[in-house]
């Protein structure tokens, strides 16, 4: 009996310290989820403009399709991933991220150019015309997931500079994929809500019981379409940011400090000749001239993957 009671100390002790274990996992990936909060927004902005235009049924398996390739991406590609380089190459970390980042410049700008240029505006349509049903669907997913790969590859690397480098290295794998999840479930459920506002609205209006909620739900159904032409105006433009703000930072932290200096006392400068919200200034303005560097990047790498996917006898989309 008394051995009884001795294992059951045993394993009280254990799941007293697992318990705990799963505590400090869970604090230090909420913590440093916090970190990843501007990357996080850019990329439930980007998402719902892979949805837009296709029938409402098929709206939420997209989001499904999408949402399962970016944990694919964050728990089978990047954190192993994360967590080698960790070890063995950390000088790598960042140039890899800005490799993301020219990425996300380029296809941000791409747009730019494809909404601002009659004849590849024309081009784009007809693809898309000629593309048909799940061909076209299985495209747009495989683009979100690509441009999601980037996004996810900058939140997984914040996450990991947010855990302490004396961690274990299961202790460090173990955020990163309590982090994935949450980071994951968190946007793609808010993208989810964005594209079925309008049936929700459309039921409202419909069924409501009150004049306030019929006629909150004809509000909704009107609005949705500006606000997902919105949201793809943002997750462009965010693309473009987020490109130009990874480059900066990737250089600043490589030892070239001269493009990072120059926009950050740009910045400050401009914040201190306002009286209040200076914080919210210093970002906007940080976030412009990031900006202007994604869309500068992009622009001289247009023709550059035009020519290079002219020599392998492929069209850059």
């Amino acid at each position: 009996m008394s051995g009884l009671i001795a294992l059951l100390d045993d394993v009280a002790a254990i799941a007293k310290v697992a318990s705990a274990s799963v505590d400090d996992v869970v604090g230090q990936a909420v913590k440093a989820s916090s970190k990843t909060a501007g990357a996080v927004i850019d990329d439930a902005a980007v998402t719902p403009k892979y949805v837009h235009g296709f029938k409402p049924e098929r709206e939420l398996p997209i989001v499904w399709k999408i949402t399962k390739g970016s944990l694919f991406n964050k728990l089978v590609l990047l954190l192993p991933a994360a967590l080698l380089l960790s070890i063995f190459a950390p000088w790598l970390v960042y140039p890899l991220l800005m490799l993301g980042g020219c990425y996300l410049a380029y296809e941000g700008t791409e747009k730019v150019w494809h909404a601002i240029s009659p004849k590849h505006h024309d081009q784009a349509d007809a693809m898309q015309q000629k593309a048909a049903g799940k061909t076209m669907e299985d495209e747009k997913v495989k683009g979100a997931i690509q441009t999601d790969f980037i996004l996810s590859a900058e939140i997984m690397t914040i996450v990991l500079s947010g855990v302490p480098a004396e961690e274990s290295l299961v202790m460090k794998a173990a955020v990163l994929a309590v982090a994935a999840l949450i980071i994951t479930i968190a946007v793609y459920g808010v993208v989810a809500l964005i594209v079925k506002a309008d049936d929700l609205g459309l039921a409202m209006a419909q069924n409501g019981r009150l004049g306030v909620t019929r006629a909150l739900g004809r509000f909704i159904v009107r609005a949705m379409p500006v606000l997902m032409d919105v949201l793809i105006v943002i997750g462009t433009a965010a693309m473009i940011w987020v490109g130009g703000s990874i480059l900066i930072h990737g250089l600043h932290e490589l030892g070239i400090h001269g493009p990072y200096d120059f926009i950050h006392e740009i910045a400050v400068n401009l914040a201190h000749m306002v009286v209040q919200f200076q914080g919210a200034v210093e970002w906007f303005v940080t976030a412009f001239l990031d900006g202007i560097v994604g869309l500068v990047v992009g622009a001289i790498l247009i023709p550059i993957v035009g020519f290079v996917s002219g020599l392998f006898g492929k069209k850059a989309h």
